[in-house]
């Protein structure tokens, strides 16, 4: 059964990534910004550890999707697929981290409760369309598909950014 994650055409020597794992990650760090900043005030840990929960949740589940999935097809999952699914699954946990580490520093910057879940944000969409930049260009797309991947993933950023515009007022 092969990769559903893995580059079409990986370069060789490439050391594996599941970059849609990191997209999805960012944009789900970014939706759990959104939830929170617009319930009003929260405190700076709480949001860290609902990003980094969150994270672990998401993670999880996708990992018992992939197991749960092999044995739907009647595939016997070894311990080693095991460790393999999670291992890979994990730049959706990994991608909640930046985020978390804006809302810690956002004291540091001088950024109220508001301007840190909007550097979090911020942080996040970023992320989001790097990782789908760096995608893009790990399985050798053209630059115009490059940057088409681009403009897509920072249209959904701003899907969440205008909600969190909106929820806020």
């Amino acid at each position: 059964m092969s990769d559903p994650h893995a580059p079409a055409h990986p370069q060789a020597g490439a050391v594996h990534r599941n970059y849609t794992g990191a997209v999805y990650g960012s944009l789900l760090a970014a939706s759990v910004v959104v939830g929170a900043g617009s319930l009003g005030r929260f405190p700076r840990l709480e949001l860290i550890i609902l990003l980094l929960g969150t994270g672990v949740v998401f993670w999880a589940a996708h990992v018992y999707a992939r197991v749960f999935g092999a044995r739907t097809v009647f595939r016997a999952m070894s311990m080693a697929d095991i460790r393999r699914a999670c291992s890979e699954e994990r730049p959706i946990v990994e991608a909640a981290v930046l985020p978390a580490v804006a809302v810690a520093v956002g004291p540091l910057l001088g950024l109220g409760a508001q301007g840190t879940a909007w550097l979090a944000l911020a942080v996040a969409v970023a992320s989001q369309v790097g990782w789908a930049a760096t995608a893009a260009v790990r399985i050798g797309a053209s630059l115009r598909m490059v940057a088409v991947t681009s403009v897509i993933n920072l249209l959904l950023g701003l899907v969440i950014v205008a909600l969190k515009a909106v929820l806020h007022h």
